[in-house]
């Protein structure tokens, strides 16, 4: 599937402000099911664009503004291919969720199991994990309970949560938008001894499609199973991910992954705007 994005994001501030220093998270991965086709960044104040790879080797740009300016635009342009087929069935059964007790040792998959700025782990968790999953011998199936378990029981409601809402207040509240359940099953899969990690892209929603989280930045969560790599899932719309979904970056969670970050000096009065477009190109 042909895929493009436009990410624009609009800062209006009610007086000028200075020396902007920022950092943008917004060029689509390279990886096994997908591949980068396009990507054009600009900046407005016009200024120069400087490029480094993460310790999650996300590609990130940064740029500086130091003159006085009223707004601030940060604007993407992606094109990308990615795969139709998921990268596992859900029936499969590949891996018996004892046998992940070796993954702390694996440097790809260590940091995956800690608590992280907004996801816990262990403690209360626990028993509410070994609930969901049950008897359940399966690491993917493990896995695919606990999506389930947010599909059903949480209720997608905007502008009840926030960018820095921690896990455990999406859990008590119930509700939240694609960040907070990504943050949820992350805490629960980590809790079980299974890596998982946070994943910001966006969704593709096609003419009949009813999927949530589509023409916004979008969030889900990647699994680790030996043998297999990263298996992404959607806990927001209950799918395993394919080819409607664009990967941009993985990390901890939204704190490693935040689109557009930055500290600037002046007034706390702004405004903030953002506006996705994701669009076919082809099959």
């Amino acid at each position: 599937m042909k895929l493009q994005v436009m990410h624009r994001t609009r800062y209006a501030y009610g007086a000028p402000v200075r020396d902007s220093f920022n950092e943008v998270r917004l060029q689509p991965a390279d990886t096994t099911r997908q591949r980068r086709l396009a990507f054009r960044l600009a900046v407005q104040p016009a200024t120069r664009l400087a490029s480094r790879l993460d310790f999650y080797l996300n590609t990130v740009h940064t740029f500086e503004v130091p003159a006085p300016h009223a707004e601030l635009v940060v604007e993407a342009h992606s094109e990308v291919e990615t795969s139709d087929t998921p990268a596992l069935d859900a029936t499969a059964t590949p891996r018996p969720l004892a046998t992940l007790g070796d993954c702390a040792r694996f440097a790809d998959c260590y940091d995956f199991l800690q608590p992280s700025t907004f996801v816990d782990t262990g403690g209360d968790l626990t028993a509410l994990v070994r609930e969901i999953v049950g008897a359940q011998p399966d690491a993917w199936q493990a896995a695919l309970a606990i999506m389930r378990f947010i599909h059903g029981g949480f209720r997608y409601q905007p502008d009840v949560t926030t960018a820095h809402t921690h896990m455990r207040e999406a859990l008590r509240l119930r509700c939240g938008v694609c960040q907070d359940f990504a943050h949820v099953m992350i805490g629960l899969c980590r809790t079980v001894g299974l890596p998982a990690r946070y994943v910001s892209g966006y969704l593709y929603n096609g003419p009949a499609d009813q999927l949530k989280g589509a023409q916004a930045s979008h969030a889900w969560v990647e699994v680790f199973l030996p043998g297999h790599g990263w298996l992404g899932l959607d806990p927001t719309n209950d799918q395993i991910v394919a080819g409607r979904h664009i990967h941009i970056a993985t990390g901890r969670d939204y704190a490693d992954v935040s689109p557009v970050k930055g500290t600037y000096r002046g007034t706390t009065q702004r405004e903030l705007h953002i506006e996705v477009l994701v669009a076919l190109l082809g099959p």
